[in-house]
């Protein structure tokens, strides 16, 4: 994944991808809950549209997260890949994507064994879905979770 676009300066894209209007379903503030998190999440555009801003604080099993995500679209992968930045020092790379009624976030390339998948509700406004990874024996762990629209 490129990290940057250094490469286009002075050739930067004058629109930004169509892709990206994909994540428009996700703008606004949800409530995140489930047995092991609790939290809320707000989504927005930066002003131009080439950039989808994540602004997240939650506990997960009693740890506090608090980050910012900027997602844009990555010409090397042709992909929505994100940079998320939180207060324990973390500096992640994610993969997002819907498609239909599904959403689906990879922790780095979509090839990942760490996910999360969800379905959207027939409103739009409730996302239910669960976060999954590979334990070293052998086992998945991950959590439940519901995404509902704060209005």
């Amino acid at each position: 994944m490129a990290d940057n676009n250094n490469a286009l300066i002075g050739n930067l894209p004058k629109t930004p991808n169509p892709a990206l209007k994909k994540l428009d379903r996700l703008i606004g503030k949800w409530k995140i809950s489930g047995p092991d998190i609790d939290g809320y999440a707000t989504f927005e555009w930066m002003e131009g549209v080439f950039f989808f801003i994540q602004h997240a604080e939650m506990t997960y099993n009693g740890v506090k997260i608090k980050c910012i995500e900027y997602t844009g679209f990555d010409e090397d992968t042709q992909t929505l890949r994100s940079h998320l930045m939180g207060i324990n020092g973390s500096n992640f790379t994610y993969t997002w994507d819907i498609e239909g009624d599904t959403l689906q976030y990879w922790f780095g390339d979509k090839s990942s064994q760490m996910f999360s998948r969800g379905t959207f509700s027939e409103d739009g406004n409730t996302v239910t879905g669960r976060w999954q990874w590979p334990e070293g024996d052998g086992q998945t762990g991950g959590y439940e979770y519901t995404m509902t629209r704060v209005k």
